[in-house]
């Protein structure tokens, strides 16, 4: 069994090096500049979650987000934003080719939100993580996404610059029901993958340190759907951010700010609305909390 360390984030000292990693609005910068996510996900049934993760990576302060969608999602998903652009392609027999270009020119993407179950959707996710991974790019994996690596978790034993974003259950699923015994199936992840478990209390590992770092309790008592989706859109921006310092431990920065983040944004909307907040009212106060927090 692991040895394992269990840390207290210190979130006033994290925050105040997370403050100087983001990027200063100055009139020298082009469009891209600042971050071009990529979303792959979104089905017939889940339009809504590819949705959220892509405008909190705008309005985290990305340039550019992309949704790649089955082609059901996308007039649907296109009618929420006229910010994002949405390409209808998820479900095309030569889907990961007409993406593969497409990753190439995005900084971080994010594989699961609505991404569903179809075998041969879920198939094209699972090239497109192994693409991903091949040229390390930068990577969250979330929802369904973990779904493709219930099976296939060694697809990134070794792996650099991945994020996993699991809830209780999924993080079961991966990993097992004995919290002791889970770090043993998450340290071979190896260094360069991190794992961050969604709960009253976000919970991060890392692998190689064999160490568990606990974020404070924070946000409300209203957990409605989607918030997960705004997460993984906001550590993807940030991910972005910290690989751009000299820090040395740029996920674990990013999974942290956004963990913070997403909990502040939550309490926000419920100290407005209460019991009737959704995750729509929290995009809303992203502009408001961003600047309260690292601004």
């Amino acid at each position: 069994m692991a040895s394992i360390k269990y840390i207290s984030v210190n979130v006033s000292k994290l925050l105040n090096l997370v403050r100087d990693l983001v990027p200063k609005l100055t009139t020298d910068k082009y469009k891209g500049q600042n971050g071009r996510i990529g979303i792959i996900g979104g089905s017939l049934e889940y339009t809504g979650a590819p949705y959220f993760a892509a405008i909190s990576a705008m309005k985290v302060g990305a340039d550019i987000s992309h949704v790649f969608c089955h082609n059901n999602a996308a007039p649907v998903i296109k009618s929420y934003s006229p910010d994002l652009i949405v390409h209808p392609v998820l479900d095309c027999l030569d889907a990961v080719e007409k993406i593969i270009p497409w990753v190439e020119r995005l900084h971080v993407i994010v594989i699961g939100p609505g991404l569903g179950r179809d075998p041969e959707v879920l198939k094209t996710a699972m090239e497109l993580l192994k693409y991903c991974v091949t040229v390390r790019k930068p990577l969250i994996i979330d929802a369904d996404g973990l779904f493709v690596l219930n099976e296939n978790i060694d697809l990134i034993y070794g792996k650099q610059n991945v994020i996993l974003t699991p809830n209780a259950i999924e993080f079961k699923r991966l990993f097992g029901e004995d919290p002791l015994l889970a770090m043993d199936k998450i340290t071979p992840l190896g260094e360069g993958v991190l794992v961050l478990e969604k709960g009253l209390t976000d919970k991060i590992y890392i692998p190689h340190t064999k160490e568990i770092y606990s974020m404070p309790i924070g946000g409300s008592g209203r957990r409605c759907g989607g918030q997960g989706d705004l997460l993984s859109g906001s550590i993807a921006t940030f991910f972005f951010w910290t690989l751009q310092s000299n820090q040395p431990n740029p996920a674990y920065l990013a999974a942290c700010a956004s963990s913070h983040f997403v909990k502040k944004l939550n309490l926000a909307a419920f100290n407005k609305l209460g019991r009737g907040m959704v995750a729509s009212d929290m995009i809303i106060e992203i502009p408001t909390v961003f600047h309260d927090i690292f601004e």
